[in-house]
C-alpha cells in the first residue's frame, strides 16, 4: 500500500515548508501549469529516469487526479523510495498553477 495525502493537507503543508514535488504528467501537459517547485518526470520516462532520485529524499508525488502519480508511487517504493502520492492531483490544486 502507498502513502498518500489529502490536498486538504498537502496544500497548507507545501506553503509552510518546502517539499520535493514530483510532477509525472507529459511534458506538454506540466508546462500548461504545475503545481510551484514540482519538477517534471514523466511516467512513461520514470524506469529510465528513477535513477536520478535520491533515496534519502522524501517526494510527494503528484499528476492530473491521482492516478497516475498512484502508480508512479507503487514503481518508485518498490526501487526503496520514499514517496507519498498527492490525491486529486493538480486538478484539485487550489491556487494558480504556475
Amino acid at each position: 500500500m502507498i502513502n498518500t495525502i489529502a490536498m486538504s493537507t498537502f496544500y497548507p503543508l507545501s506553503q509552510k515548508e518546502p517539499l520535493t514535488i514530483l510532477d509525472v504528467r507529459e511534458p506538454e501537459e506540466f508546462f500548461s501549469g504545475h503545481v510551484p517547485t514540482a519538477e517534471n518526470f514523466p511516467l512513461s520516462q520514470l524506469g529510465e529516469h528513477s535513477q536520478l532520485l535520491d533515496q534519502a529524499k522524501e517526494y510527494y508525488v503528484i499528476c492530473q487526479s491521482g492516478a497516475r502519480s498512484a502508480r508512479a508511487c507503487t514503481f518508485l517504493a518498490a526501487k526503496g523510495y520514499d514517496v507519498i502520492n498527492v490525491e486529486g492531483g493538480t486538478s484539485a490544486w487550489p491556487s494558480e498553477l504556475v
